[in-house]
């Protein structure tokens, strides 16, 4: 769905301007609304100037690890037997140290006293919590068991933060190496060479062409080092350019899936997320149409909620959801099958459940090996950079000394 910014007045009187998906102007109009909001400007995000260097502005400042924390304290009061207008005001009480997640549960208290459901009064929060998040408290009231769905919703982001953690783990070293190599070459370049230069321009003999090379890198970064600054600057909004246009998006997600050996661990990586958030809203009484459409929200790559959009309208048609996912060949076929087995035996969600756990493996797997061989290449490809800056000056030495003699 198209992507609108909209700015808007709250009960309370204060200006909110935030992003939101929605079929056109006047759904979101009319879904604003409801929600008891005032509008005052709604606009395509594309069409707003420089909007891909704002990005990070409308995002809400209550982190998910804050939402996982208030999900489990929540279900420990509502299993303690406290009804959910107590358990409230004792989560109040426990987060009055974070204070953007203190006035977002005082809203919802306040809701929830004057007679909204626990999910509207979260749905009404602008964007805090995920439309999974949502639904799933949804049909947990709808099926009386709001306690049982908090516990495998707590347990669903426990588990999505560990497979995050995982990668982000994973990455730490690999970005100091690369962080190392480059601030080695900065400094060999920003003051070690410069250091030999005057010598080599008063022996009077032309430089060998490494020695070229690398003086011509070493005054540059010595005399434009401040270009450095606008290019990164450059290079990160463009990334932002081209991921806040649905179209260029599509292709930029296209080509991540491309990459070499990259490719294959994103993947993996959106199969298990797939599989995990359909099997938990399966299991809570979502309808597998209603859960496609939630899952497809919820994945960070658009060319595979592309390729899941066809399972839904599949689905629409009395289809079923292993065929089209089969014709667009992006998942592996081993969870291909796992799904086939899954739907023509009737323990669909069971078995994308054992899909996420396999692939959650497989993920850690493929990092382990990807590690494996990055790691020797980093280190290797700096000790190629710093050698060939010192074999350029060697040989501009020897030069020099022959020119003396």
């Amino acid at each position: 769905m198209p992507l609108y910014i909209y700015k808007a007045v709250n009960r309370e009187g204060e200006t909110i301007e935030m992003e939101r998906e929605a079929a056109d102007e006047t759904a979101l109009l009319m879904l604003l609304q409801n929600e008891g909001l005032l509008p005052i400007r709604i606009s395509p995000a594309k069409s707003r100037p420089l909007a891909w260097l704002k990005l990070g502005r409308s995002r809400s400042r209550i982190s998910q690890k804050q939402i996982g924390l208030m999900t489990r304290e929540l279900l420990t009061l509502l299993q303690a037997g406290l009804p959910l207008d107590r358990a409230l005001v004792v989560l109040l009480e426990l987060t009055s140290s974070e204070p953007d997640l203190n006035a977002m549960l005082g809203k919802v208290l306040d809701a929830v006293k004057g007679g909204k459901q626990l999910s509207d009064a979260l749905e009404a929060q602008n964007g805090v919590f995920s439309r999974f998040y949502l639904n799933l408290i949804r049909a947990g009231e709808a099926g009386g068991a709001l306690e049982v769905v908090l516990e495998r919703l707590t347990e669903y982001l426990d588990r999505s933060k560990e497979l995050r953690d995982t990668v982000t783990t994973a990455m730490i070293y690999p970005a100091i190496l690369v962080l190392m190599a480059m601030g080695s070459l900065l400094l060999l370049l920003a003051f070690v060479v410069p250091q030999f230069t005057e010598m080599f321009e008063s022996a009077g003999k032309e430089l060998p062409v490494p020695t070229q090379i690398v003086v011509g890198a070493a005054d540059f970064i010595r005399g434009y080092w401040w270009t450095l600054v606008p290019l990164v600057f450059g290079a990160t909004s463009f990334v932002r350019y081209q991921k806040a246009d649905p179209v260029r998006r599509l292709v930029w997600d296209g080509w991540m899936l491309r990459l070499p050996l990259f490719g294959d661990l994103i993947i993996k990586f959106q199969v298990a997320s797939f599989s995990r958030t359909l099997s938990t809203l399966l299991t809570n009484g979502v309808p597998l149409l209603g859960a496609l459409t939630i899952v497809r929200d919820t994945l960070d790559n658009r060319l595979v909620a592309e390729k899941l959009g066809l399972a839904a309208e599949s689905l629409k048609r009395g289809g079923g959801l292993t065929a089209p996912l089969m014709e667009a060949e992006l998942f592996p076929s081993l969870a291909m099958q796992m799904i086939k087995l899954g739907e023509e035996s009737g323990h669909l969600a069971e078995m994308l459940e054992r899909v996420a756990t396999t692939y959650d493996k497989e993920i850690k797997i493929s990092i382990q090996r990807l590690l494996a061989l990055l790691e020797p290449v980093l280190i290797v490809g700096l000790g190629i950079m710093i050698g060939g800056i010192i074999v350029s000056i060697l040989m501009a030495i020897l030069s020099v000394n022959d020119l003396a003699f």
